[in-house]
């Protein structure tokens, strides 16, 4: 049984279409706003997104990408950047997801789809966002996520608490958020973007990006793009790690 779904989104991006290639075509592009993924420039090249192959390289106006995963599934990527007035762009961005195995439930597919959906619409915020702000910046990327899926929702509705985020907070607003260390003075961020399933807050020098595992049963996680100049990524690593454990210790 072949299953299939696509995810298409259009939009227009505050940066010339040269910009917009490197923000979506270049491993130092996608740190500032995605996650690490290399491009090797070139069709039939390889792409650090699982086992995925460029299909269309075609600068700074069409990138195709085609990755493979374990039980049948596959995904194709697509960028398609178009000029548009005063130096801006305009982005059609597209994936399409394949199973051509078996699917044992299909909640599963449901989940997966509706997954697809909510990402695509966090990220592509996210990289207009970095386009305003940082292109062009050097970004270290921060992952860290819990061992165990979250299961409640409240789980998420705490470390939004510990963050500083009133109940009736909005986009738009700007709090002092103080990051892990102890050292560390409060930094001023404002809400770029707040639901049930993400939290997007941006400063000076960084996108902070959490994620609530509940949702889709899986574990809560954050992925940063910070900006400073001196970061230590490994330190940055370590530091977050702990906060996001201490946050679960105190949920619990």
């Amino acid at each position: 049984m072949v299953r299939e779904f696509e995810v298409r989104r259009e939009q227009d991006l505050p940066a010339p279409p040269e910009q917009v290639w490197d923000a979506v075509a270049t491993g130092a592009g996608n740190r500032g706003w995605l996650y690490p993924m290399e491009v090797e420039p070139r069709a039939g090249g390889r792409a650090t997104r699982g086992d995925a192959t460029v299909l269309t390289w075609e600068p700074p106006r069409h990138l195709a990408l085609r990755a493979t995963q374990d039980g049948g599934f596959s995904n194709t990527l697509s960028y398609r950047i178009e000029p548009a007035a005063g130096g801006t762009s305009r982005l059609r961005m597209g994936i399409h997801w394949v199973h051509t195995g078996v699917v044992d439930e299909a909640w599963a597919w449901e989940a997966k789809s509706d997954a697809a959906e909510k990402h695509v619409d966090f990220y592509q915020h996210g990289l207009a966002e970095y386009l305003r702000h940082f292109a062009g910046r050097p970004a270290v990327y921060v992952r860290a996520a819990r061992a165990e899926p979250a299961t409640d929702p409240a789980d998420f509705a705490a470390l939004r608490r510990r963050l500083g985020l009133a109940d009736d907070a909005a986009v738009g607003d700007r709090f002092a958020l103080r990051g892990p260390g102890p050292d560390r003075d409060p930094v001023e961020v404002v809400v770029d973007w707040l639901s049930t399933d993400f939290v997007g807050l941006r400063g000076p020098d960084a996108l902070y990006r959490f994620f609530n595992g509940s949702t889709w049963q899986v574990p809560s996680w954050l992925g940063h793009h910070l900006f400073a100049e001196d970061t230590d990524e490994q330190q940055a690593v370590k530091e977050w790690t702990a906060w996001l454990d201490d946050t679960q210790t105190q949920e619990s």
